[in-house]
């Protein structure tokens, strides 16, 4: 196979795995990306320990990526969570196991990892172009264009691989920019909704000027979707000025965001007292109260104060707090109203993206022929805990491999 030159658009995770594969078989390999340095997106995102894979069961793993498991199937085939560990070892990154199932660098840091991968890149021949926006092609639709500070620019590349990101956290260049580049090329997009994200509560003034910024720990959370399916967590979760936010409500944000589109809300159901079974509860509320007060009886019996406290005053109806009983269920399932998530650029990640029905088996463009997508720019989506991360390296991985099958076939053609 004779030497190309092929063009990365997209410094992510997704993108260097894709040149690292590209430049290991030889190719000459660019990547632009249109901020100042690459990886930026990923270096934040591991800001407080670099969640790197999960070491669940693979068929539970798989799970995680819903509807588009299919799909996903194949990259992880080739690169799954042990090959990732084994990969990051081959940096001089050591992981280890958490006590939740998650994979950690030793260091618990994204940096070390980045200058080593970089490193071997720069190594391997991989000549890095800072500050290029892709704005789509030039006028013959042939050559990649690109916005630099120098001016316009037109580079021709013998193929491409996108590697663009969703849409959320735009500051850091995900910001789904090239949706509309790919659209009028004929592409099919779906478009970029929030996923992991926070969700919109209308709370009363009175708890979101007091309670705000708090966070509601060793709480469980349920959640009946219109189609029947039933979703449990335990985990803990951020009282906003808004709504609420973290990783319990990221667990259930798929689920709660498709609900609100096709219902107008969505109500998940708080334990707010996960250790006690229901009998427990109500036996613990029914002792006499004397002359406690509603608040001081809650916090003795049941260790219901603060926050949840709040949060129980909030959703609960005034019948709901009038016997054990009652206040029992309640403080078992404790209805809180979604009614919107939280804009694009707030989530942690996006759905939505390239239709895989526009890519052939090597992830390549079918009405662009020597153009590859990866990574979160297509039409997928998974929970936090790894799975993005895993995933969006796996399609890096796979979208190497498939242009050089194409090459491949191309120069047998």
């Amino acid at each position: 196979m004779s030497v190309k030159r092929i063009a990365v658009v997209g410094g992510g995770p997704a993108g260097l795995m894709a040149a690292e594969v590209l430049s290991a078989a030889g190719m000459r390999v660019e990547v632009f990306d249109a901020m100042p340095s690459v990886g930026r997106k990923f270096l934040l995102a591991g800001r407080g320990g670099l969640n790197l894979t999960h070491s669940e069961a693979p068929d539970r793993f798989l799970s995680r990526y819903g509807a588009r498991h299919g799909e996903i199937s194949h990259w992880l085939a080739n690169f799954g969570p042990e090959q990732l560990r084994i990969w990051a070892r081959e940096l001089g990154i050591e992981t280890f196991v958490g006590s939740s199932g998650r994979v950690f660098p030793q260091e618990m840091k994204a940096a070390p990892l980045l200058r080593a991968w970089l490193h071997r890149l720069r190594a391997a021949g991989v000549v890095f172009h800072a500050r290029h926006r892709w704005c789509g092609w030039d006028e013959d639709g042939r050559a990649l264009r690109f916005a630099t500070p120098a001016g316009v620019v037109d580079v021709e590349v013998d193929a491409a691989v996108l590697a663009l990101g969703g849409g959320s956290w735009a500051r850091l260049g995900s910001d789904g920019a090239w949706v509309p580049l790919l659209v009028a090329r004929g592409v099919g997009v779906q478009a970029l909704r929030p996923a992991n994200c926070g969700f919109n509560v209308p709370w009363s003034e009175h708890l979101r000027q007091r309670f705000a910024g708090k966070p509601v720990k060793a709480t469980s959370a349920a959640f009946v979707a219109p189609d029947g399916a039933r979703l449990k967590r335990d985990g803990e979760f951020l009282i906003t000025a808004h709504g609420v936010e973290g990783s319990l409500i990221y667990a259930f944000s798929a689920a709660l965001r498709d609900c609100i589109e096709a219902t107008g809300s969505a109500t998940l159901h708080l334990d707010l007292a996960p250790g006690r079974n229901l009998q427990r509860l109500t036996d613990d509320l029914a002792h006499p109260r004397g002359r406690d007060s509603l608040s001081n009886h809650l916090r003795r019996r049941a260790g219901i104060d603060g926050v949840k406290a709040a949060l129980l005053r909030e959703c609960a109806a005034a019948t709901d707090l009038a016997t054990p009983a009652r206040l029992a269920a309640i403080i078992k399932s404790l209805p809180l109203r979604l009614v919107s998530p939280r804009p694009l650029d707030e989530a942690i990640s996006s759905a939505g993206g390239v239709d895989f029905a526009a890519l052939d088996e090597n992830l390549m463009l079918k009405t662009l022929p020597g153009v590859f997508c990866t990574g979160e720019m297509l039409d997928w989506e998974a929970p936090t805990g790894g799975y993005l991360l895993t995933a969006c390296l796996a399609s890096g991985r796979a979208a190497g491999r498939g242009m050089l099958r194409w090459l491949g076939e191309a120069k047998g053609a």
